[in-house]
């Protein structure tokens, strides 16, 4: 009999959806010219990029020369981030300011930057896991370059007040970027009105293929080059252009737009559904705020465990889930987000991070809440920490 596999990990990466590897198909096997080529196959791939630009614009209420294509969400943030920084510290701009519990791709380019001689301010995330506009309004000073605020924390769900923090960053004359990994596709993004200088985006995490993904960036902003050699990407990034990957990003985005509310409100539904039933373990916690959250998301800690345990007897009886950021994976520290909400390292190590697929039921909810609370059982059974939160208590 095959096993049955619930899928909870979509935050880490989704699936590559049928419509949208067909869309992207005739790009691998017939218009598979490069697009700088004048020949015929060749200006259909180009057309077909500048379409892909096109599209992915208007979900984002940008122009199409403001849309650049990298080859994912890591990319991204390194080139807006570094590409900005260099860029204005001629300027005498050396001040970067973001927060404790961004991606690393943003945490550790602010940390090389660092080592260039650029100050770093990280903002607190606060106990909910949400930035404080009054906060980053005061951190701002007369050097600060850039400041760097992921749209929805990767680990915890939490989704920030974008638009109110791109105020403070328009009031103050500083470019602001946002990391909109997690909330591309899944949250309405218009960066006119949400006052977004930059703003990341990857493919993968939204039903489209992984190694292709999108930097906006508003007209006038000028970051350094990222990589010389050729003249894509209007001169600011060479390399051929990843075709297939671009056309798949573009009806990714395209394609989730469609009854994402509807689609959402399901989702929180299931979510809420199983954050209240691991809320009955002993000794449990939902990690960050309850409601401004990423519909998918549930993130809890389990006294007494680790959460590496959990997960392996998780995937025994067939659920895939994580204990933090798939990037960070091989890691035996804490979350760095865990800790930034002020957990102590003892119960930062037992997180389950469970990021639901739009193809999730009642029935496959229950499950996991069912076998997480025996999972849990089970190992604290065999933990001596747990036995001494026992006897403390005694």
């Amino acid at each position: 009999m095959e096993k049955k596999w619930i899928y909870a990990d979509n935050a880490a990466t989704t699936k590559l959806s049928a419509e949208v590897l067909a869309d992207m198909m005739p790009y691998l096997t017939e218009i598979y010219g490069n697009p700088s080529s004048l020949y015929e196959i060749g200006t259909y791939a180009q057309k077909a990029v500048e379409t892909a630009r096109e599209k992915i614009a208007e979900c984002i209420n940008a122009h199409p020369r403001e849309i650049y294509f990298t080859s994912g969400g890591s990319e991204s943030d390194n080139w807006a981030i570094k590409g900005m920084a260099r860029a204005l510290k001629k300027k005498g701009k050396n001040h970067i300011i973001t927060t404790a519990f961004e991606h690393h791709a943003v945490l550790h380019t602010c940390q090389a930057l660092k080592r260039e001689g650029f100050e770093i301010t990280l903002l607190d995330v606060h106990e909910n896991g949400i930035v404080r506009a009054d906060e980053l309004e005061k951190a701002i000073k007369d050097t600060t370059a850039l400041v760097s605020i992921m749209y929805a924390n990767n680990e915890i769900g939490t989704v920030q007040p974008i638009e109110e923090l791109g105020a403070v960053c328009k009031k103050h004359n500083v470019i602001f970027h946002t990391d909109a990994v997690q909330a591309v596709g899944h949250l309405p993004i218009d960066v006119q009105k949400q006052n977004i200088d930059m703003l990341s985006m990857t493919a993968h995490k939204l039903h489209g293929p992984k190694g292709c993904g999108a930097l906006y960036i508003r007209k006038g902003i000028r970051p350094q080059i990222y990589i010389d050699g050729g003249s894509q990407e209007r001169g600011m990034r060479a390399g051929t252009e990843n075709v297939a990957g671009i056309v798949g990003l573009a009806s990714a985005l395209q394609r989730s737009l469609v009854d994402r509310e509807e689609r959402n409100s399901r989702m929180t539904v299931l979510r809420n559904r199983l954050i209240d039933e691991l809320l009955t373990i002993e000794k449990s916690r939902l990690n960050g705020d309850r409601n401004h959250r990423l519909p998918n998301n549930i993130n809890m800690c389990f006294e007494g465990i680790e959460g590496e345990a959990l997960l392996l007897r998780l995937d025994l009886k067939g659920i895939c889930a994580s204990s933090g950021s798939a990037c960070t994976s091989g890691s035996l520290d804490p979350s760095h987000v865990l800790l930034a909400l002020g957990l102590p390292h003892e119960i930062a190590h037992g997180s389950l991070r469970l990021s639901l697929g739009e193809d999730i039921t009642e029935e496959d909810v229950d499950y996991i809440a069912q076998s997480v609370k025996e999972v849990v059982q089970t190992l604290r059974q065999m933990s001596p920490v747990w036995e001494k939160i026992k006897n403390s208590e005694k």
